[in-house]
């Protein structure tokens, strides 16, 4: 997947307006790939790991609005897994179809906005992302406004 990364990394580099930046976690490459095309075909920041303790090591700058994580990914992270996002960001499971549906602790399950079953529901992973990213910039908690002058509570690491 190192690639992958490699490859959307440069596109960002170039230049191009974001809108929200997105982590995926998975290690489904080529959906990831997928979804990280789509995403950036919205303008979105998208970057990758391969597991939920990857998370926190691959992201460089500002913090993800929103988590994209595998139910697999979360069931091996175990109940002390965090993610790092920014304030008011949003942690978005997926998996493979609704019957299989994870467990998830109800510490996991206060954060998460919605199971997705990806690709299919790939237009709604999208809606809740421009969802996500404009509650954000409409409350002040984005990553792209300056947070310099306000003094609130640091929520950035989402505990699971």
């Amino acid at each position: 997947m190192g690639w992958i990364w490699q490859r959307f990394n440069d596109w960002l580099t170039e230049g191009n307006s974001l809108v929200a930046k997105v982590i995926l976690v998975g290690a489904d490459g080529v959906l990831l790939e997928g979804l990280a095309q789509t995403l950036l075909g919205f303008q979105h920041e998208v970057s990758f790991a391969g597991t939920v303790g990857d998370a926190a090591s691959t992201l460089t700058g500002d913090l993800p609005a929103i988590g994209v994580v595998s139910s697999e990914a979360l069931e091996l992270a175990g109940l002390c897994a965090t993610i790092p996002l920014t304030p008011g960001g949003a942690l978005i499971v997926y998996g493979k179809s609704h019957d299989e549906r994870p467990f998830l602790p109800p510490r996991v399950q206060r954060v998460t906005l919605a199971y997705l079953v990806l690709p299919l529901e790939r237009h709604r992973l999208l809606a809740l992302v421009h969802s996500v990213d404009s509650r954000s910039r409409a409350t002040g908690r984005s990553s792209r406004v300056d947070d310099s002058a306000d003094d609130s509570v640091d929520d950035s690491h989402l505990e699971l």
